[in-house]
């Protein structure tokens, strides 16, 4: 599996990304062929080579035309307009989704700061069509490098203000505050803004966790120049792509929190409806077991398995549904095979079936239990027979 981690010891913001990806050997004319699939005109990217403290890495600038410049303009200010935008693109419906997702949470994050909804917030004109540009950008670079997973280093964010359209603001900007919330950052001694809002929000948006660096075999490594020549610092993003090696070294990258609570007070049948909330807010794997507790009363412990961003709304949920008064938490790691679903053609008509890739290659096939249910129920076959006549043909599609 090819990861990609982000070093952003000097910060990270839109341009850094693209520079970086195209240093890390994605064609500009490939990104800007990739870009194009949006109804968005009036610039053109540039990238040269430059040096940051001595390193070499590549600037990419997004040059946005002066409105009654020529070209398309986008008109993009509002959510309403990014959204129009976005879905009416030529991109693959993942990537048209992840950038929904990205520039939903940067509304929000502009809309909480300035006490407005995320839908009458507004971005500036040319920083709309700059903005999009560097999103889409990174994901279709990430995507050229066939980049399945993001991790990041802790996130440098500079010190002292900003000048926005707002006035001068402090280091880090607020919007880029808010949409580091769970994120580690650090503040270093270099007085300017290393880490925009657009950096704060793709990193925050697509790395699954902050650990120090991955075990990988890096194959490619980029430098993304930042806006200026820091005196004894490289003010670069430096971006590592390779292949993810932590499954055969035993090596856990994901990591998950468990929620538990003890209950020994509550109607049992309300455990599947909980259970059917829980996954609904977000939970990865819901679970029962059966304990002893105080005085000898038999209980359950329910525990939750959910990413960090989820925990609060598990709470929530376990609070509100539950009669449960108090939540604990626990860190844990976790190792995922690569899983995928595939459909297949069988005498019972169409049947999912759940692939799943084990260290050094071997593919693991189950069929869709939900699948084989129905089929059990509408040919009037015993469940069992239809798992183990299936799974004969789920086996088939292994691909080594």
């Amino acid at each position: 599996m090819k990861i990609a981690y982000f070093d952003c010891s000097a910060g990270i913001s839109g341009d850094m990304c693209l520079g970086a990806l195209v240093d890390a050997g994605v064609p500009l004319k490939e990104m800007d062929k990739g870009l194009r699939a949006l109804p968005v005109g009036g610039y053109t990217l540039e990238a040269k080579k430059v040096k940051r403290a001595s390193i070499a890495a590549t600037k990419v600038d997004v040059i946005v035309a002066k409105a009654g410049a020529g070209g398309r303009q986008s008109g993009a200010r509002r959510w309403k307009d990014i959204e129009k935008t976005i879905r009416s693109s030529s991109l693959s419906d993942r990537m048209k989704q992840k950038g929904l997702d990205l520039f939903r949470r940067l509304f929000e994050s502009e809309g909480k700061v300035h006490g407005e909804r995320y839908d009458t917030t507004h971005l500036h004109e040319l920083g709309a069509v700059d903005c999009i540009v560097d999103i889409f950008g990174t994901l279709i670079g990430l995507d050229y490098l066939g980049v399945e997973r993001v991790f990041s280093s802790p996130v440098n964010l500079g010190s002292g203000s900003v000048r926005t359209s707002h006035g001068r603001l402090p280091v880090p900007a607020p919007a880029a505050a808010e949409l580091l919330k769970g994120v580690p950052v650090y503040s270093s001694d270099i007085p300017f803004e290393l880490t925009t809002p657009t950096g704060a929000v793709l990193i925050s948006g697509l790395s699954e966790g902050f650990p120090h660096m991955p075990l990988m075999k890096p194959e490619r490594v980029g430098y993304g120049a930042g806006q200026k020549e820091l005196r004894g610092f490289p003010n670069a993003l430096r971006i590592f792509v390779g292949e993810d090696t932590s499954l055969r070294n035993g090596e856990d990258l994901q990591k998950v929190t468990v929620v538990e609570t003890n209950l020994d007070d509550m109607n049992p049948q309300l455990y599947e409806y909980v259970m059917e909330k829980l996954f609904a807010a977000g939970a990865l794997d819901v679970w029962l077991d059966q304990v002893i507790m105080k005085k000898g009363r038999p209980g359950v412990v329910l525990a939750v398995l959910c990413r960090k961003e989820k925990r609060a709304d598990i709470a929530d949920t376990i609070l509100e549904e539950t009669t449960s008064i108090g939540l604990r938490f626990s860190e844990v790691s976790r190792v995922v095979l690569e899983r995928q679903t595939q459909e297949i053609d069988t005498e019972f008509g169409k049947l999912r079936v759940k692939l799943s890739r084990k260290p050094h290659g071997i593919v693991k096939a189950v069929p869709e239990y939900e699948d084989c249910k129905k089929i059990a129920k509408e040919y009037g076959i015993p469940l069992g027979e239809v798992i183990d006549r299936l799974k004969g043909l789920a086996s088939g599609t292994k691909k080594h």
